[in-house]
């Protein structure tokens, strides 16, 4: 049974970075396309990024565009997030997640439905 396990949140002041990460355990993640979501509260989870199995296709919703980065090291069954020039407006939890399906090597920002969550990672951003 695949898990995954998110890290790296806290405190940050607007303006500067924070790497989020996401460690998967169980299952390698070899197949597997990674995503990034978050949920400010009040608000729904939105998602913000994946990277395909490959590592060759990463997208990014608009509010991430230009300031947040995705990639993963296959070899240690880890995705990560960078999150760069931060501001209120990302304070939210962040997950990461996958899918089970035929088509859970790709990635598509877009797509909602996963299947195997982590619990999140709280990320503040505040001065």
């Amino acid at each position: 049974q695949l898990q995954l396990v998110e890290s790296g949140g806290g405190l940050v002041q607007p303006g500067g970075s924070l790497r989020l990460s996401c460690a998967a355990s169980g299952v390698g993640l070899d197949y597997d396309a990674i995503h990034w979501f978050r949920q400010a509260p009040g608000k729904e989870r939105e998602g913000i990024s994946c990277i395909s199995a490959s590592g060759s296709n990463a997208n990014y919703a608009d509010s991430a565009q230009g300031r947040f980065t995705i990639n993963r090291d296959t070899a240690k069954n880890m995705v990560y997030l960078q999150m760069n020039n931060v501001g209120a407006e990302d304070t939210a939890v962040y997950y990461c997640a996958t899918k089970s399906t035929i088509d859970r090597a790709l990635c598509n920002v877009r797509t909602r439905s996963m299947d195997y969550w982590g619990k999140g990672t709280q990320v503040n951003v505040s001065s």
